[in-house]
């Protein structure tokens, strides 16, 4: 496998085998027109031949273990070999030279590069009547720029290649806890969801169905309404977990226009009650609400009048919608015995996880909650949330 400090280039390696072809054929015409045609200039132009065809079989060894090392001895060799030789062909060292800084890691390209240099100096001493001293520090300086810059080039790379991958690992932890972050806000949705909008259906079924024993031989008539009912509400409890668990708004809401489904579907909350007086109000003009907030102000008016059907100990509960000019209000007051908001949650039961979740169904669509209370003084949970009224277009 290649390991070198340049990275294989499919296109840098399309040109270096051009360069080569083309030194090679140059190098020959000019021998040629300074030697006669004898059995020396024959092995010059079979090795140059042999030179270029070991050259151009690189792609063909880079993928086999150990063969690239094997590869660029071979190619050293031949060059090192002709260069002395025939001296014109030392031009041929550039495209060699970044073969070995392609396949040799950094020490061992540099020892090779030196070489190679020495190399080229000896070589070009030869042809040249006196001492030329550019003739050994143009190539030394040359190696020495050439091997630097592409040091550097190759630390570049790597440093790039580092923070990339740090960056993919960042984004698929990322994508990891938000995965988890979704699956728990999934959890807390349902869960709060199921508490409210259940929850009422459920305490209300208890209550009836412990009514209906209770009146089962004195009064038969009333029992089995209390048993009917408590069907009726089964059944709307059913669905309402369907539609919870499909995300859904409360049935009517969807398509509703005027905001008079709002204040159908409050109604229908009160009338779920067993054994507590519910009245609903509604202060201002309705209007359309968005389904996702007259989602939350229905299932918040469920989660509120269950909490105060199982722990308040009251007889009566007002529910009030209020439409002002810019926000919708939801008001749900008994005359229970309240309780001290200050309190830990979870310190009267459920209560306090059923309020904590009011709050945070209002929170994650913009609005807030708040509940005001004291022992002995009743409970207010009241819920608000921005409104949005859409102008007639002209």
């Amino acid at each position: 496998m290649e390991e070198g400090i340049l990275a294989p280039v499919a296109r840098l390696d399309r040109w270096l085998d051009a360069v080569l072809v083309a030194l090679l054929v140059t190098c020959s015409v000019r021998y040629l027109l300074r030697h006669d045609l004898d059995g020396t200039a024959v092995l010059v132009l079979a090795g140059a031949a042999v030179l270029g065809a070991a050259y151009l079989t690189r792609r063909l060894v880079a993928g086999h273990a150990a063969w690239p090392y094997v590869w660029i001895t071979v190619v050293v060799v031949l060059w090192v070999a002709l260069s002395l030789v025939a001296p014109s062909f030392a031009w041929t060292a550039v495209p060699v030279a970044f073969a070995v800084l392609q396949v040799l890691p950094f020490a061992y390209a540099v020892t090779v590069v030196v070489v190679m240099t020495t190399v080229v100096s000896v070589a070009w001493s030869r042809i040249i009547d006196e001492l030329d001293p550019t003739v050994v520090v143009g190539p030394v300086g040359i190696a020495l720029v050439t091997v630097l810059s592409y040091r550097a080039l190759e630390r570049e790379a790597r440093t790039r290649q580092t923070l990339i991958d740090e960056l993919t690992d960042a984004q698929a932890d990322l994508a990891a806890a938000q995965r988890r972050s979704g699956a728990l806000a999934e959890r807390t949705r349902l869960s709060r969801e199921i508490h409210d909008s259940v929850g009422q259906g459920l305490s209300s079924i208890t209550l009836l169905l412990s009514a209906a024993e209770q009146d089962w031989d004195r009064m038969p008539a009333a029992a089995r309404e209390h048993v009917a009912t408590a069907g009726v509400a089964a059944r709307e409890g059913l669905d309402e977990v369907r539609r919870v668990v499909r995300d859904l708004a409360p049935a009517g809401l969807e398509d509703d226009a005027t905001g008079d489904a709002l204040t159908a579907a409050l109604e229908r909350v009160a009338g779920g009650t067993h054994g507590l007086d519910v009245q609903v109000r509604v202060h201002g003009a309705p209007v359309a609400v968005d389904p996702a907030v007259a989602s939350a102000l229905v299932r918040s008016a469920r989660g509120a009048v269950a909490n105060v059907v199982e722990h308040a100990d009251a007889t009566r509960a007002v529910v009030s919608l209020t439409f002002l000019s810019d926000e919708v209000r939801l008001d749900v007051r008994d005359d229970g015995h309240g309780f001290d908001p200050a309190r830990r949650p979870g310190a009267r039961g459920d209560r306090g996880h059923g309020l904590d979740g009011i709050r945070e169904r209002a929170s994650g669509l913009g609005g807030s909650a708040a509940v005001e209370s004291a022992p002995g003084e009743g409970t207010t949970v009241t819920v608000r949330f921005p409104l949005v009224v859409e102008e007639p277009r002209g």
